[in-house]
């Protein structure tokens, strides 16, 4: 069994509580990280049970970021891998209308996996190896009159992530950028989503693993989302704005 760590940034979501349990399936230990530590200590329990491996359960505020430094220079083990999964859809016709509600959605999405990441990026580049994944969106693909301040910043970390992958190549560190498209959980109950466009939080941790073990640059959870999203990037201008997507 591996002794290596993997650390969880914003664990509580259905999402990263999946992408544990698929590492934690694998040997790996894990580090569950988030602002509500009453809810990870339920998840810790049942990885402990059931995969056999070290969980801990760390405070970590995405938006804090003068905490970042201090948060990771305080692990007791540094992970080989991070897998940042926090982030919020939020409203978006509301932000329009709320510059503090729209720099929630940039900072929650954007800002702060800078922030945490550069820090990250620092320690592996220095020990030149380890992984880095981060969950952005099919909505950074193209500015959309729907989603375009979320979109806007999941460009933004794409990236980013692009950036970083390039970096940290020759250091030996590899980058995954996922891009799950539509997932059932509880940021998305209350959509009608398409049933054949979306997958469950299970598909983006197996995804994940296998995109970290193949290392490969950027995955698409479900595989039709690339060919839309294809479509709609090479849509020409003149068209594409006459369009309600």
């Amino acid at each position: 069994m591996t002794k290596d760590w993997v650390l969880i940034l914003g664990a509580n979501s259905d999402m990263a509580k999946a992408t544990a349990r698929r590492f934690a399936s694998a040997g790996y230990h894990i580090q569950l990280a988030s602002r509500n530590i009453e809810d990870l200590k339920k998840e810790s329990e049942h990885i402990r049970v059931k995969y056999r491996v070290e969980v801990q359960e760390i405070f970590f505020d995405a938006l804090n970021f003068d905490s970042h430094a201090d948060f990771y220079s305080e692990l007791n083990e540094k992970p080989s891998g991070v897998v940042v999964a926090f982030g919020i859809l939020g409203d978006e016709k509301n932000a329009r209308r709320d510059f503090p509600a729209a720099k929630t959605i940039i900072d929650t999405n954007y800002t702060g996996a800078v922030s945490i990441l550069e820090i990250v990026a620092a320690d592996f580049e220095r020990r030149r190896w380890g992984f880095i994944v981060g969950i952005s969106s099919v909505a950074g693909d193209r500015g959309r009159q729907s989603n375009y301040l979320y979109g806007s910043a999941k460009a933004g970390f794409s990236a980013y992530l692009g950036g970083l992958r390039h970096r940290l190549f020759a250091a030996g560190v590899s980058v995954l950028t996922v891009k799950p498209g539509f997932v059932h959980t509880k940021m998305t109950r209350d959509l009608d989503l398409p049933e054949k466009l979306t997958a469950t939080p299970e598909e983006v941790a197996e995804k994940i693993f296998s995109g970290v073990v193949k290392k490969k640059s950027t995955v698409y959870v479900k595989p039709v989302w690339m060919l839309i999203m294809w479509i709609i990037i090479h849509l020409p201008e003149w068209i594409f704005k006459r369009t309600k997507l």
